[in-house]
């Protein structure tokens, strides 16, 4: 049966981003001028997804205003949160299965970005009817994730989360797909030490008692933006993929450019902004409404109604909604 229904990550408290997510939503940062969300429900959109639901914080509103009811990309998203305070992410899909009902379903936590398509994975677990499939990657530092333990054969007989001593370079990423027997085996897993019912827990209890799970190397680029040079890279990689004109760059509507402007590209400029006697460019995002005087920017993420008018050189630079750096 082909899933048509996801569970996105939307909540949590992301204080390794501090201050930027002080008073925003982790997931609404802006990645190449567009909420990091979007990217996430865009992908799941495009693999055949038709029924979105996102946990929330209790007192969020501001995510709920600005994915809305799903109509922009033509599907349906509603939000729920996760009762009782966190307790994990396994948890978080527990607090969903009233509405993903006895369907398979996609878990996708949204702080992921992933450049290729996620048919390929949906295809595979449809066609060798799968209980569970993980989406795996390499990476240099597998300690910060969970990780999978093949044996001498190549088999996939464990998930070890965060372990100290990882027994392979592969990340388990933060895309999984599972049937509706993923409940069945919440119900028989117990919290872990750090007092959260974990992912890796579930796919033990597959592996252990004869379950179909299956797993698949990402092709092409994959980041979970859990710090701030993830969010610098994962905005420059997400530029790459972007169509522009000839002079890579894009720039919204009502734009002021005044004089001794260069922009070197790729750059996208949003709505309303004015830009004199700047260098902007190369991987730079400005968000609508900003004011950038005197300043060369490179390789950086701005935010919306953000003034910057000061000689100074930023690279690598996060400049949060409404912040001024004038001297």
């Amino acid at each position: 049966m082909p899933i048509t229904k996801a569970i996105l990550t939307g909540g949590g408290r992301a204080t390794r981003l501090r201050p930027i997510t002080t008073n925003l939503n982790k997931h609404l940062i802006p990645l190449a001028n567009k909420p990091m969300i979007f990217h996430a429900i865009e992908k799941a959109v495009e693999a055949g997804i038709t029924d979105i639901f996102i946990n929330v914080n209790p007192e969020e509103t501001e995510l709920q205003k600005v994915v809305g009811d799903g109509s922009r990309w033509g599907i349906r998203v509603q939000f729920f949160v996760q009762k009782g305070g966190p307790q994990g992410i396994a948890h978080v899909v527990k607090c969903a299965e009233k509405f993903v009902g006895n369907d398979p379903f996609m878990f996708y936590l949204s702080d992921n970005i992933i450049l290729a398509s996620l048919k390929p994975l949906f295809k595979k677990f449809d066609e060798e009817n799968l209980d569970c499939l993980i989406a795996l990657s390499k990476v240099p530092d597998p300690e910060r994730f969970g990780v999978p333990h093949f044996n001498q054969n190549g088999k996939l007989v464990e998930v070890l989360e965060k372990p100290e001593n990882p027994p392979s370079d592969f990340a388990v990423t933060g895309i999984y797909l599972f049937s509706p027997n993923y409940f069945k085996a919440f119900g028989t897993i117990e919290k872990s030490a750090r007092g959260e019912y974990e992912i890796p827990s579930i796919f033990n209890y597959f592996l252990q008692n004869g379950y179909t799970i299956g797993y698949e190397e990402i092709t092409g680029w994959w980041k979970d933006t859990g710090k701030p040079d993830d969010l610098i890279l994962a905005n420059k990689l997400l530029m790459d993929t972007m169509q522009f004109d000839s002079t890579k760059t894009h720039i919204g509507a009502g734009i002021t450019i005044g004089n001794d402007v260069k922009l070197i590209g790729p750059v996208i400029i949003g709505d309303n902004c004015v830009l004199e006697n700047c260098s902007v460019g190369p991987y730079v995002s400005i968000g609508a409404g900003s004011k950038i005087n005197g300043v060369a920017i490179t390789n950086s993420i701005i935010f919306e109604n953000t003034t910057v008018s000061s000689p100074l050189v930023i690279e690598r630079g996060i400049i949060g909604s409404n912040a001024s750096i004038i001297g």
